[in-house]
Protein backbone atom coordinates (compact mmCIF):
# COMPACT_ATOMS: atom_id res chain seq x y z
CA UNK A 1 0.00 0.00 0.00
CA UNK A 2 1.16 3.51 -0.81
CA UNK A 3 -0.06 5.87 1.95
CA UNK A 4 -0.34 9.56 1.12
CA UNK A 5 0.57 11.49 4.25
CA UNK A 6 -1.61 14.52 3.53
CA UNK A 7 -4.72 12.47 2.74
CA UNK A 8 -4.11 10.27 5.79
CA UNK A 9 -3.80 13.24 8.16
CA UNK A 10 -6.93 14.83 6.72
CA UNK A 11 -8.81 11.55 7.17
CA UNK A 12 -7.79 11.62 10.83
CA UNK A 13 -9.15 15.22 11.00
CA UNK A 14 -5.80 16.95 11.49
CA UNK A 15 -5.81 20.62 10.47
CA UNK A 16 -2.83 22.84 9.71
CA UNK A 17 -2.19 26.28 8.22
CA UNK A 18 -0.61 24.36 5.34
CA UNK A 19 -0.13 20.64 4.70
CA UNK A 20 3.34 21.21 3.28
CA UNK A 21 6.01 19.02 4.85
CA UNK A 22 7.66 22.10 6.36
CA UNK A 23 4.47 23.37 8.02
CA UNK A 24 3.34 19.99 9.35
CA UNK A 25 6.77 18.99 10.66
CA UNK A 26 7.26 22.35 12.40
CA UNK A 27 3.81 22.10 13.99
CA UNK A 28 4.15 18.49 15.15
CA UNK A 29 7.88 17.93 15.59
CA UNK A 30 9.28 21.41 16.16
CA UNK A 31 11.77 21.07 13.32
CA UNK A 32 11.71 21.36 9.55
CA UNK A 33 13.51 20.89 6.27
CA UNK A 34 17.29 21.35 5.97
CA UNK A 35 17.20 24.71 4.21
CA UNK A 36 17.74 28.28 5.28
CA UNK A 37 14.70 29.55 3.39
CA UNK A 38 11.87 27.19 2.45
CA UNK A 39 10.36 29.74 0.08
CA UNK A 40 13.49 29.76 -2.11
CA UNK A 41 14.53 26.12 -1.67
CA UNK A 42 14.40 25.33 -5.40
CA UNK A 43 17.30 27.69 -6.02
CA UNK A 44 19.29 25.96 -3.25
CA UNK A 45 18.44 22.52 -4.62
CA UNK A 46 19.58 23.48 -8.11
CA UNK A 47 22.77 24.99 -6.71
CA UNK A 48 23.54 21.93 -4.56
CA UNK A 49 22.81 19.52 -7.41
CA UNK A 50 25.68 21.05 -9.34
CA UNK A 51 28.09 22.05 -6.58
CA UNK A 52 27.31 20.14 -3.37
CA UNK A 53 25.61 16.78 -3.87
CA UNK A 54 26.29 15.54 -0.28
CA UNK A 55 24.36 18.51 1.09
CA UNK A 56 21.50 17.77 -1.35
CA UNK A 57 21.52 14.13 -0.23
CA UNK A 58 21.31 15.21 3.41
CA UNK A 59 18.39 17.52 2.53
CA UNK A 60 16.50 14.67 0.84
CA UNK A 61 17.26 12.21 3.62
CA UNK A 62 15.95 14.61 6.26
CA UNK A 63 12.71 14.93 4.25
CA UNK A 64 12.33 11.14 4.57
CA UNK A 65 13.05 11.30 8.30
CA UNK A 66 10.45 14.04 8.74
CA UNK A 67 7.75 12.03 6.99
CA UNK A 68 8.52 8.93 9.05
CA UNK A 69 8.63 10.87 12.31
CA UNK A 70 5.28 12.50 11.51
CA UNK A 71 3.74 9.08 10.93
CA UNK A 72 5.20 7.88 14.23
CA UNK A 73 4.16 10.98 16.16
CA UNK A 74 0.54 10.88 14.96
CA UNK A 75 0.21 7.07 15.00
CA UNK A 76 -1.40 7.53 11.61
CA UNK A 77 -0.58 4.01 10.38
CA UNK A 78 -2.13 2.47 13.49
CA UNK A 79 -5.18 4.66 12.91
CA UNK A 80 -5.51 3.54 9.28
CA UNK A 81 -5.01 -0.16 10.11
CA UNK A 82 -7.70 -0.10 12.79
CA UNK A 83 -10.06 1.87 10.55
CA UNK A 84 -9.54 -0.77 7.85
CA UNK A 85 -10.28 -3.60 10.27
CA UNK A 86 -13.37 -1.77 11.49
CA UNK A 87 -14.86 -0.66 8.17
CA UNK A 88 -13.35 -2.82 5.44
CA UNK A 89 -11.82 0.23 3.74
CA UNK A 90 -8.40 -0.10 2.16
CA UNK A 91 -5.53 1.54 4.01
CA UNK A 92 -5.01 4.11 1.26
CA UNK A 93 -8.69 5.04 0.99
CA UNK A 94 -9.38 8.63 2.06
CA UNK A 95 -12.91 9.60 3.01
CA UNK A 96 -15.17 6.64 2.43
CA UNK A 97 -17.80 7.33 5.09
CA UNK A 98 -20.60 5.90 2.94
CA UNK A 99 -18.57 2.77 2.14
CA UNK A 100 -17.70 2.32 5.81
CA UNK A 101 -21.35 2.63 6.84
CA UNK A 102 -22.47 0.17 4.17
CA UNK A 103 -19.80 -2.31 5.22
CA UNK A 104 -21.14 -2.28 8.78
CA UNK A 105 -24.85 -2.09 8.00
CA UNK A 106 -25.50 -4.18 4.87
CA UNK A 107 -24.56 -7.59 6.35
CA UNK A 108 -26.97 -7.08 9.25
CA UNK A 109 -29.72 -5.98 6.87
CA UNK A 110 -29.24 -8.96 4.56
CA UNK A 111 -29.15 -11.47 7.42
CA UNK A 112 -32.52 -10.08 8.52
CA UNK A 113 -33.80 -10.81 4.98
CA UNK A 114 -34.15 -7.19 3.86
CA UNK A 115 -32.88 -5.70 0.59
CA UNK A 116 -31.16 -2.30 0.60
CA UNK A 117 -32.69 0.45 -1.56
CA UNK A 118 -31.12 2.03 -4.63
CA UNK A 119 -29.38 5.39 -4.51
CA UNK A 120 -31.85 8.30 -4.38
CA UNK A 121 -32.60 9.97 -7.69
CA UNK A 122 -31.31 13.51 -8.01
CA UNK A 123 -29.11 13.28 -4.91
CA UNK A 124 -31.90 13.70 -2.38
CA UNK A 125 -33.18 16.72 -0.46
CA UNK A 126 -31.14 18.89 1.87
CA UNK A 127 -31.57 18.36 5.60
CA UNK A 128 -31.33 21.06 8.31
CA UNK A 129 -27.96 21.68 9.92
CA UNK A 130 -26.98 21.89 13.56
CA UNK A 131 -28.48 24.33 16.02
CA UNK A 132 -26.75 27.70 16.24
CA UNK A 133 -28.17 30.13 18.77
CA UNK A 134 -28.14 33.91 18.33
CA UNK A 135 -25.35 35.07 20.60
CA UNK A 136 -25.44 37.86 23.18
CA UNK A 137 -22.33 39.95 22.46
CA UNK A 138 -20.29 41.25 25.33
CA UNK A 139 -17.14 41.07 27.43
CA UNK A 140 -17.75 38.66 30.28
CA UNK A 141 -16.25 37.25 33.46
CA UNK A 142 -16.81 33.56 34.27
CA UNK A 143 -18.33 31.79 31.28
CA UNK A 144 -18.85 28.03 31.63
CA UNK A 145 -18.88 25.83 28.52
CA UNK A 146 -20.99 22.67 28.44
CA UNK A 147 -20.93 20.00 25.71
CA UNK A 148 -23.19 17.09 24.98
CA UNK A 149 -20.85 14.14 24.58
CA UNK A 150 -21.07 12.86 20.96
CA UNK A 151 -24.55 14.41 20.65
CA UNK A 152 -25.61 12.98 17.29
CA UNK A 153 -24.55 9.39 18.07
CA UNK A 154 -26.29 9.76 21.45
CA UNK A 155 -29.48 10.90 19.71
CA UNK A 156 -29.33 7.88 17.38
CA UNK A 157 -28.93 5.56 20.36
CA UNK A 158 -31.63 7.20 22.45
CA UNK A 159 -34.34 7.71 19.83
CA UNK A 160 -33.61 4.52 17.83
CA UNK A 161 -32.91 6.35 14.57
CA UNK A 162 -32.20 3.76 11.92
CA UNK A 163 -32.96 3.11 8.21
CA UNK A 164 -34.72 -0.20 8.88
CA UNK A 165 -36.32 1.25 12.01
CA UNK A 166 -37.87 4.00 9.87
CA UNK A 167 -39.44 1.49 7.45
CA UNK A 168 -40.83 -0.67 10.24
CA UNK A 169 -41.86 2.31 12.35
CA UNK A 170 -43.95 3.71 9.51
CA UNK A 171 -45.68 0.32 9.19
CA UNK A 172 -46.73 0.36 12.85
CA UNK A 173 -46.67 4.03 13.97
CA UNK A 174 -48.92 3.43 16.99
CA UNK A 175 -46.05 1.93 19.00
CA UNK A 176 -43.18 3.76 17.27
CA UNK A 177 -40.99 6.65 18.42
CA UNK A 178 -41.96 9.88 16.69
CA UNK A 179 -39.23 11.59 14.71
CA UNK A 180 -39.36 14.68 12.53
CA UNK A 181 -40.86 15.40 9.11
CA UNK A 182 -43.26 12.50 9.49
CA UNK A 183 -40.71 9.92 10.66
CA UNK A 184 -41.51 7.08 13.04
CA UNK A 185 -38.94 4.61 14.36
CA UNK A 186 -39.45 1.05 15.52
CA UNK A 187 -38.48 0.41 19.12
CA UNK A 188 -37.23 -3.11 18.41
CA UNK A 189 -36.37 -3.54 14.73
CA UNK A 190 -33.18 -1.56 14.20
CA UNK A 191 -29.43 -2.05 13.91
CA UNK A 192 -27.77 1.36 14.09
CA UNK A 193 -28.36 2.05 17.82
CA UNK A 194 -26.68 -1.25 18.69
CA UNK A 195 -23.79 -0.60 16.26
CA UNK A 196 -23.16 2.78 17.88
CA UNK A 197 -23.44 1.33 21.39
CA UNK A 198 -20.70 -1.20 20.64
CA UNK A 199 -18.50 1.43 18.99
CA UNK A 200 -19.10 3.74 21.97
CA UNK A 201 -18.01 1.03 24.40
CA UNK A 202 -14.91 0.29 22.32
CA UNK A 203 -13.99 3.97 22.31
CA UNK A 204 -14.35 4.28 26.07
CA UNK A 205 -12.07 1.27 26.45
CA UNK A 206 -9.54 2.76 24.00
CA UNK A 207 -9.55 6.09 25.85
CA UNK A 208 -8.94 4.40 29.19
CA UNK A 209 -6.10 2.39 27.63
CA UNK A 210 -4.55 5.54 26.16
CA UNK A 211 -4.93 4.18 22.60
CA UNK A 212 -5.35 7.50 20.79
CA UNK A 213 -5.32 6.03 17.29
CA UNK A 214 -8.13 3.58 18.04
CA UNK A 215 -10.13 6.19 19.95
CA UNK A 216 -9.88 8.68 17.09
CA UNK A 217 -10.90 6.10 14.47
CA UNK A 218 -13.98 5.15 16.48
CA UNK A 219 -14.93 8.77 17.11
CA UNK A 220 -14.70 9.67 13.42
CA UNK A 221 -16.75 6.66 12.40
CA UNK A 222 -19.53 7.33 14.92
CA UNK A 223 -19.71 11.00 14.04
CA UNK A 224 -19.88 10.20 10.32
CA UNK A 225 -23.19 8.34 10.58
CA UNK A 226 -25.30 11.51 10.62
CA UNK A 227 -23.57 12.84 7.51
CA UNK A 228 -23.97 9.50 5.73
CA UNK A 229 -27.70 9.35 6.39
CA UNK A 230 -28.04 12.89 5.07
CA UNK A 231 -25.97 12.26 1.95
CA UNK A 232 -27.54 11.65 -1.45
CA UNK A 233 -24.56 9.41 -2.20
CA UNK A 234 -25.74 6.84 0.35
CA UNK A 235 -28.38 4.25 -0.54
CA UNK A 236 -29.92 4.63 2.93
CA UNK A 237 -30.41 8.37 2.53
CA UNK A 238 -33.73 9.72 3.74
CA UNK A 239 -34.25 13.33 4.76
CA UNK A 240 -36.43 12.07 7.63
CA UNK A 241 -33.41 10.24 9.08
CA UNK A 242 -31.01 13.20 9.05
CA UNK A 243 -33.72 15.66 10.10
CA UNK A 244 -34.70 13.47 13.04
CA UNK A 245 -31.10 13.79 14.25
CA UNK A 246 -30.44 17.50 13.72
CA UNK A 247 -33.89 18.80 14.63
CA UNK A 248 -33.86 16.66 17.74
CA UNK A 249 -30.52 18.30 18.54
CA UNK A 250 -32.17 21.71 18.15
CA UNK A 251 -34.89 20.81 20.63
CA UNK A 252 -32.39 19.29 23.08
CA UNK A 253 -30.32 22.48 23.18
CA UNK A 254 -33.43 24.67 23.48
CA UNK A 255 -34.84 22.60 26.33
CA UNK A 256 -31.47 22.47 28.09
CA UNK A 257 -31.18 26.25 27.73
CA UNK A 258 -34.60 26.67 29.32
CA UNK A 259 -33.66 24.46 32.28
CA UNK A 260 -30.42 26.37 32.81
CA UNK A 261 -32.12 29.77 32.66
CA UNK A 262 -34.79 28.57 35.12
CA UNK A 263 -31.92 28.43 37.63
CA UNK A 264 -31.20 32.13 37.12
CA UNK A 265 -28.26 31.66 34.78
CA UNK A 266 -27.72 33.30 31.40
CA UNK A 267 -27.02 31.25 28.26
CA UNK A 268 -25.18 33.65 25.93
CA UNK A 269 -24.49 31.27 23.03
CA UNK A 270 -25.14 27.77 21.73
CA UNK A 271 -23.69 25.87 18.79
CA UNK A 272 -24.59 22.31 17.64
CA UNK A 273 -23.76 20.50 20.90
CA UNK A 274 -22.35 23.27 23.13
CA UNK A 275 -23.79 25.89 25.45
CA UNK A 276 -21.99 28.92 26.93
CA UNK A 277 -23.32 30.01 30.31
CA UNK A 278 -22.47 33.31 32.00
CA UNK A 279 -22.27 33.33 35.79
CA UNK A 280 -23.31 36.64 37.27
CA UNK A 281 -21.49 38.05 40.27
CA UNK A 282 -17.91 37.12 41.19
CA UNK A 283 -17.81 33.44 42.16
CA UNK A 284 -14.44 31.95 42.98
CA UNK A 285 -12.96 29.43 40.52
CA UNK A 286 -13.84 26.65 42.95
CA UNK A 287 -17.43 27.86 43.26
CA UNK A 288 -17.79 28.18 39.47
CA UNK A 289 -16.44 24.66 38.88
CA UNK A 290 -18.69 23.26 41.58
CA UNK A 291 -21.71 24.93 39.97
CA UNK A 292 -20.71 23.53 36.59
CA UNK A 293 -20.55 19.97 37.93
CA UNK A 294 -23.83 20.43 39.79
CA UNK A 295 -25.53 21.74 36.66
CA UNK A 296 -24.36 18.73 34.64
CA UNK A 297 -25.83 16.30 37.18
CA UNK A 298 -29.15 18.17 37.29
CA UNK A 299 -29.54 18.44 33.50
CA UNK A 300 -28.64 14.81 32.86
CA UNK A 301 -31.19 13.72 35.47
CA UNK A 302 -33.81 15.96 33.86
CA UNK A 303 -33.25 14.20 30.53
CA UNK A 304 -33.43 10.76 32.11
CA UNK A 305 -36.76 11.62 33.74
CA UNK A 306 -38.29 13.45 30.77
CA UNK A 307 -37.50 10.76 28.19
CA UNK A 308 -38.70 7.96 30.45
CA UNK A 309 -41.97 9.75 31.21
CA UNK A 310 -42.75 11.05 27.72
CA UNK A 311 -41.35 8.34 25.46
CA UNK A 312 -40.49 5.35 27.64
CA UNK A 313 -36.86 5.67 26.53
CA UNK A 314 -33.55 5.37 28.31
CA UNK A 315 -31.53 8.56 27.83
CA UNK A 316 -28.02 8.28 26.46
CA UNK A 317 -27.65 12.06 26.41
CA UNK A 318 -24.69 13.12 28.52
CA UNK A 319 -23.96 16.77 29.20
CA UNK A 320 -20.35 17.44 30.23
CA UNK A 321 -18.75 20.44 31.89
CA UNK A 322 -15.91 21.22 29.50
CA UNK A 323 -14.15 24.38 30.68
CA UNK A 324 -14.41 27.75 32.39
CA UNK A 325 -13.35 31.00 30.79
CA UNK A 326 -12.11 33.56 33.30
CA UNK A 327 -12.73 36.22 30.67
CA UNK A 328 -14.73 35.77 27.49
CA UNK A 329 -15.52 37.93 24.48
CA UNK A 330 -18.48 37.27 22.23
CA UNK A 331 -17.93 39.83 19.44
CA UNK A 332 -20.40 41.44 17.12
CA UNK A 333 -20.61 41.03 13.38
CA UNK A 334 -18.41 43.74 11.87
CA UNK A 335 -20.35 46.91 11.26
CA UNK A 336 -23.33 45.67 13.27
CA UNK A 337 -24.62 45.37 16.83
CA UNK A 338 -25.69 41.77 16.19
CA UNK A 339 -23.75 39.05 17.98
CA UNK A 340 -21.55 36.89 15.80
CA UNK A 341 -21.71 33.11 15.44
CA UNK A 342 -18.88 30.59 15.62
CA UNK A 343 -16.47 33.38 16.62
CA UNK A 344 -15.26 34.08 20.15
CA UNK A 345 -12.19 34.43 22.32
CA UNK A 346 -11.48 33.71 25.94
CA UNK A 347 -8.88 33.32 28.68
CA UNK A 348 -8.59 30.10 30.66
CA UNK A 349 -6.23 28.73 33.29
CA UNK A 350 -4.30 25.76 31.91
CA UNK A 351 -1.08 23.98 32.84
CA UNK A 352 -0.39 26.36 35.70
CA UNK A 353 -0.78 29.52 33.62
CA UNK A 354 -3.15 31.53 31.46
CA UNK A 355 -4.01 30.49 27.92
CA UNK A 356 -5.80 32.47 25.22
CA UNK A 357 -8.38 30.60 23.13
CA UNK A 358 -9.54 31.92 19.76
CA UNK A 359 -12.36 30.46 17.71
CA UNK A 360 -12.98 31.78 14.20
CA UNK A 361 -10.98 34.95 14.79
CA UNK A 362 -7.98 36.35 12.95
CA UNK A 363 -5.23 34.80 15.06
CA UNK A 364 -5.76 31.42 13.40
CA UNK A 365 -6.43 32.55 9.85
CA UNK A 366 -3.80 31.96 7.20
CA UNK A 367 -4.32 35.32 5.48
CA UNK A 368 -3.14 37.39 8.44
CA UNK A 369 0.46 38.41 9.04
CA UNK A 370 2.59 37.58 12.05
CA UNK A 371 2.21 41.19 13.17
CA UNK A 372 -1.58 40.87 13.16
CA UNK A 373 -1.46 37.62 15.10
CA UNK A 374 0.95 38.99 17.71
CA UNK A 375 -1.05 42.23 17.99
CA UNK A 376 -4.30 40.38 18.48
CA UNK A 377 -2.95 38.11 21.18
CA UNK A 378 -1.45 41.00 23.14
CA UNK A 379 -4.42 43.36 22.91
CA UNK A 380 -6.84 40.61 23.93
CA UNK A 381 -4.59 39.61 26.81
CA UNK A 382 -4.40 43.19 28.07
CA UNK A 383 -8.17 43.66 27.89
CA UNK A 384 -8.83 40.29 29.56
CA UNK A 385 -6.40 41.27 32.34
CA UNK A 386 -8.24 44.61 32.81
CA UNK A 387 -5.30 46.65 31.52
CA UNK A 388 -5.72 49.77 29.38
CA UNK A 389 -4.53 48.82 25.84
CA UNK A 390 -4.37 52.43 24.58
CA UNK A 391 -0.60 52.87 24.88
CA UNK A 392 0.04 49.47 23.31
CA UNK A 393 -2.15 50.27 20.28
CA UNK A 394 -0.44 53.60 19.73
CA UNK A 395 3.00 52.05 20.12
CA UNK A 396 2.36 49.28 17.59
CA UNK A 397 1.09 51.79 15.03
CA UNK A 398 4.13 54.03 15.55
CA UNK A 399 6.58 51.13 15.40
CA UNK A 400 4.92 49.73 12.27
CA UNK A 401 5.26 53.06 10.46
CA UNK A 402 8.89 53.33 11.56
CA UNK A 403 9.74 49.94 10.04
CA UNK A 404 10.40 48.15 13.32
CA UNK A 405 8.09 45.26 12.42
CA UNK A 406 8.98 44.78 8.77
CA UNK A 407 9.85 41.11 9.28
CA UNK A 408 6.31 40.49 10.55
CA UNK A 409 4.55 42.02 7.55
CA UNK A 410 5.00 39.08 5.20
CA UNK A 411 1.97 37.33 3.71
CA UNK A 412 2.35 33.65 2.87
CA UNK A 413 -0.33 32.30 0.56
CA UNK A 414 -0.70 29.05 -1.31
CA UNK A 415 -1.24 29.13 -5.08
CA UNK A 416 -4.09 26.68 -5.56
CA UNK A 417 -3.99 26.66 -9.36
CA UNK A 418 -1.38 26.81 -12.08
CA UNK A 419 -0.14 30.36 -12.46
CA UNK A 420 -1.36 30.53 -16.07
CA UNK A 421 -4.89 29.61 -14.97
CA UNK A 422 -5.44 32.92 -13.19
CA UNK A 423 -7.02 35.07 -15.91
CA UNK A 424 -9.94 37.24 -14.73
CA UNK A 425 -9.30 37.50 -11.01
CA UNK A 426 -5.65 38.18 -10.19
CA UNK A 427 -5.20 38.09 -6.38
CA UNK A 428 -2.13 39.67 -4.72
CA UNK A 429 -0.28 36.38 -4.25
CA UNK A 430 -0.53 35.67 -8.00
CA UNK A 431 0.78 39.11 -8.91
CA UNK A 432 3.71 38.59 -6.54
CA UNK A 433 4.40 35.09 -7.92
CA UNK A 434 4.44 36.35 -11.49
CA UNK A 435 6.89 39.09 -10.55
CA UNK A 436 9.11 36.51 -8.81
CA UNK A 437 9.19 34.15 -11.77
CA UNK A 438 9.80 37.02 -14.16
CA UNK A 439 12.90 37.83 -12.13
CA UNK A 440 13.87 34.15 -11.96
CA UNK A 441 13.64 33.91 -15.74
CA UNK A 442 15.64 37.11 -16.21
CA UNK A 443 18.41 35.74 -13.97
CA UNK A 444 18.45 32.33 -15.61
CA UNK A 445 17.10 30.58 -12.51
CA UNK A 446 14.38 27.89 -12.34
CA UNK A 447 10.77 29.13 -12.30
CA UNK A 448 9.32 28.41 -8.87
CA UNK A 449 5.62 29.26 -8.98
CA UNK A 450 4.24 28.03 -12.32
CA UNK A 451 2.95 24.78 -10.78
CA UNK A 452 1.36 26.02 -7.55
CA UNK A 453 3.47 26.38 -4.40
CA UNK A 454 3.53 28.95 -1.59
CA UNK A 455 4.56 32.56 -2.18
CA UNK A 456 5.85 34.98 0.45
CA UNK A 457 5.13 38.60 -0.42
CA UNK A 458 4.77 42.11 1.00
CA UNK A 459 2.32 44.87 0.08
CA UNK A 460 4.34 47.89 -1.10
CA UNK A 461 3.48 51.31 -2.43
CA UNK A 462 3.64 49.68 -5.88
CA UNK A 463 1.46 46.72 -4.95
CA UNK A 464 2.38 43.17 -3.89
CA UNK A 465 6.02 42.20 -4.38
CA UNK A 466 7.72 38.84 -3.68
CA UNK A 467 9.86 38.78 -0.57
CA UNK A 468 12.94 37.53 -2.43
CA UNK A 469 12.76 40.42 -4.92
CA UNK A 470 11.44 43.23 -2.75
CA UNK A 471 12.45 46.62 -4.18
CA UNK A 472 9.69 49.14 -3.29
CA UNK A 473 8.80 50.81 0.00
CA UNK A 474 6.40 48.93 2.24
CA UNK A 475 2.87 50.35 2.31
CA UNK A 476 2.54 50.67 6.08
CA UNK A 477 -0.91 52.24 5.90
CA UNK A 478 -2.19 49.07 4.23
CA UNK A 479 -1.09 47.01 7.23
CA UNK A 480 -2.51 49.50 9.72
CA UNK A 481 -5.88 49.72 7.92
CA UNK A 482 -6.26 46.09 6.86
CA UNK A 483 -4.48 44.17 9.63
CA UNK A 484 -4.27 46.17 12.87
CA UNK A 485 -7.45 48.25 12.76
CA UNK A 486 -9.96 45.40 12.21
CA UNK A 487 -8.51 43.46 15.14
CA UNK A 488 -8.60 46.48 17.42
CA UNK A 489 -12.15 47.41 16.40
CA UNK A 490 -13.37 43.92 17.32
CA UNK A 491 -12.57 44.35 21.03
CA UNK A 492 -11.93 48.02 21.86
CA UNK A 493 -15.62 49.09 21.82
CA UNK A 494 -16.28 46.67 24.69
CA UNK A 495 -13.96 48.75 26.91
CA UNK A 496 -15.20 52.12 25.67
CA UNK A 497 -12.39 52.78 23.18
CA UNK A 498 -11.99 52.96 19.42
CA UNK A 499 -9.01 52.58 17.16
CA UNK A 500 -9.65 55.82 15.27
CA UNK A 501 -9.87 57.89 18.45
CA UNK A 502 -6.62 56.40 19.79
CA UNK A 503 -4.51 57.10 16.71
CA UNK A 504 -6.49 59.91 15.10
CA UNK A 505 -4.04 62.60 16.22
CA UNK A 506 -1.15 60.61 14.81
CA UNK A 507 -2.85 60.01 11.48
CA UNK A 508 -3.21 63.75 10.89
CA UNK A 509 0.58 64.07 10.97
CA UNK A 510 0.95 61.93 7.82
Amino acid sequence: MLIDGIAALKTATYQFFSFSLESVSQALLGRGKLTDNVDTRMASISQDFIHNKPRLAAYNLEDCHLVWDIFQHTQILQFLVFRSQLTGLELDRSGGSVAAFSNLYLPKLHRALYIAPNLPEGGGLASPGGYVMNSIPGLYHNVLVFDFKSLYPAIIRTFKIDPLGLIEGLRAPEDAIAGYRGACFSRTQNFLPDIITKLWQQREHAKKAGDQARSQALKILMNSFYGVLGSGGCRFYDTRLASSITLRGHDILRQTTAWIEERGLNVIYGDTDSLFVHLRGQPSPEQADSLGRELVAVINQHWQTLLEQQHGLESHLELEYETRFNRFLMPTIRGSDTGSKKRYAGLIHANGGEQLIFKGLEAIRSDWTELAKAFQREIYLQVFQDQDPSDYVRRIVTETRSGKHDQQLVYRKRLRRLLTHYVKNIPPQVRAARLADAQNKHRGQPLQYQHRGTIAYVITTNGPEPLEYLKSSIDYEHYIDKQIKPIADAILPFVGLSFDSLIGAQMRLF
